[in-house]
């Protein structure tokens, strides 16, 4: 049996890293490239780039002229933090898929909410693109926050619960 003490310490420090990698990254990334400028990793398909965000994941409402936006936002982020806490909390009794992606997102969340509190935009630098056609840039928080909802996905989508197992 796996300590639940154990188990809480391990998903906080997949957190706690998320959290360290997604600053450091756009501390560099605000440092080394100035506002609206990239440098060209992959020819014709990935950039490394320097943009705010002022809006949610992938410019979400970006463009939105309400004075209320970041203070939402913000409020959003808080309250899927608590959510994901508790049932971070309720989940860490085992190694699970489902406790690395609540971990990951909570990370994630926790990276971006640190931008819009202290500045009140998020800072985006990963920008793939093909042609033309280019994904919103985005950062190390989003793609962690993507990943935990994939994980959580895969959990419900294709692992059995355990009643289901035992009645089988």
């Amino acid at each position: 049996m796996i300590d639940h003490h154990a188990m809480r310490k391990f998903h906080f420090l997949i957190a706690v890293s998320v959290l360290f990698l997604d600053r450091v990254a756009k501390w560099v990334i605000a440092k080394e490239i100035p506002l609206h400028d990239s440098i060209q990793v992959i020819p014709d398909f990935f950039r490394l780039t320097h943009v705010e965000n002022r809006g949610a994941a992938f410019g979400l409402f970006a463009e939105s002229p309400s004075e209320w936006k970041i203070a939402v936002l913000v409020l959003f982020s808080i309250v899927a933090l608590v959510i994901v806490s508790a049932l971070l909390w309720k989940n860490s009794h085992s190694m699970s898929t489902t406790g690395v992606g609540l971990s990951l997102i909570l990370g994630g969340a926790l990276g971006n909410l640190w931008d819009r509190v202290v500045s009140g935009r998020v800072v985006d630098f990963l920008l793939f693109y093909v042609g033309q056609y280019q994904w919103p840039a985005f950062n190390v928080a989003d793609s962690a926050i993507v990943v935990g909802a994939a994980l959580l996905v895969y959990e419900i989508l294709f692992t059995k619960s355990p009643a289901a197992e035992n009645s089988a």
